[in-house]
């Protein structure tokens, strides 16, 4: 991939390897990162944002505070905004709050959050960086970064019943590995993208980062333009691949002949057909995150619980991405769905997710999750084991308490 730089009114051609500052659209911090990213401002004695109306604070890991120690960092954010102006957003998931509000395709979007690269699903630059290079940016409005190598990813075919975007990326994962996309750009192609909604790519490139991914892209397309029509707002810039476009490595994943996927606990690229796992017993499953909260999540698992009831010594919890889904849901009737069916509908958060509330894991509890990480201890104890699947899968599995198959249920 080679990138187009403007800088005092000069273009450069870089290419893979290079170093280029670049100017910032958009900076966000959540309520993990974004106190120290204050801590070090701070340090640093800037009394002024470069551009507060750029800067985002997203309360989402914990909203509600669960604790005191979690309501005091939540107060320390607050204070910060009310000082500098910028904006703050509350129990939205900040990925998800972004891609309804503010993200267009051309954006140079950086957060302190990793799966900040869903942006790339509309055509966005977007990657995360730590707490102490946002407090640069919070500065500056500007930051470093290396051209990242490319990879492209054909897709072909269409997807079967009972087969979704998460079961893409996870096959994605499990093909190349934990460390296989590192610090590369996944540029996602093929006939079968024009399949996929906006949700779908947005979750392919929230969890590309589970491989390393720096970037992870769909180029804007009919579906992305009819997208932003509907929401009011306008691209700042189109940017596709030309035909010169050099790649490290090409893969083809062919729809038709993906069934739904499960990751088995403590990697996210130990990954098997649901037919491998079926039968493991589960105590809870988990439907929500930044990957998997959104709206079409929740109508398929809702499809698949209506009519059903989620087994005796199960829990099956949801959690919606944001207000706005959270809102939605109650007004279509998913959420009465879920209450009637046993399951617990929880306010818009990442939730059990972080494992700092609203689903903790206790000492060997097994939980089958559309969050996008497993690793020791993320949803509580660290003898608790965590797979990874669709929202469809979790879903299917909270019914009969152990991993199922959701296409038995559509």
């Amino acid at each position: 991939m080679s990138v187009r730089a403007a800088e005092g009114g000069k273009h450069n051609v870089l290419h893979p390897g290079d170093i280029v500052v670049l100017p910032v659209d958009l900076a966000m911090a959540q309520d993990s990162t974004g106190p120290l990213a204050i801590k070090v401002i701070r340090e640093m004695g800037i009394q002024k944002l470069w551009d507060p109306s750029r800067v985002h604070l997203v309360i989402d890991h914990t909203y509600p505070a669960a604790d005191e120690k979690v309501a005091n960092l939540h107060n320390l954010i607050r204070e910060f905004v009310r000082e500098m102006g910028c904006r703050l957003v509350e129990g939205s998931i900040s990925h998800q709050h972004l891609l309804e509000s503010h993200v267009v395709p051309g954006m140079i979007l950086f957060g302190a959050d990793s799966h900040t690269c869903q942006g790339g699903a509309v055509g966005a630059f977007a990657t995360g960086v730590g707490s102490s290079d946002m407090a640069a940016i919070w500065a500056t409005g500007k930051i470093w970064a290396r051209v990242p190598e490319s990879v492209k990813v054909n897709l072909t075919g269409k997807l079967e019943k009972g087969v979704f975007a998460r079961d893409i990326v996870s096959h994605f994962i499990g093909r190349v590995g934990e460390d296989g996309g590192n610090y590369r750009s996944i540029e996602w192609k093929g006939p079968a993208v024009k399949t996929l909604s906006i949700s779908s790519r947005a979750c392919i490139s929230n969890n590309s980062m589970e491989c390393g991914c720096k970037l992870s892209v769909f180029e804007v397309d009919e579906a992305t333009r009819d997208y932003f029509k509907k929401v009011n707002r306008k691209p700042l810039m189109e940017v596709h691949a030309g035909p010169k476009a050099n790649y490290v490595k090409e893969y083809t994943i062919e729809l038709d002949e993906l069934q739904p996927q499960v990751a088995e606990p403590g990697h996210v690229d130990q990954v098997k057909t649901v037919d491998e796992m079926e039968g493991q017993h589960v105590d809870q499953a988990f439907i929500g995150s930044s990957t998997n909260g959104r709206i079409e999540d929740l109508a398929i698992s809702a499809q698949i619980l209506k009519g059903h009831h989620v087994k005796a010594g199960t829990r099956c919890i949801v959690t919606p991405a944001s207000r706005l889904v959270f809102e939605e849901a109650i007004t279509t009737g998913l959420a009465e769905t879920f209450l009637e069916a046993g399951a617990v509908f929880t306010n818009a958060t990442c939730g059990a997710c972080v494992g700092t509330h609203l689903g903790v894991l206790g000492e060997n509890e097994i939980c089958i999750s559309s969050s996008p990480r497993n690793y020791v201890g993320r949803m509580g104890a660290s003898s608790a084991q965590i797979y990874l699947a669709s929202p469809a899968t979790a879903a299917a599995s909270a019914i009969e308490g152990k991993i199922t198959d959701p296409r038995k249920y559509l």
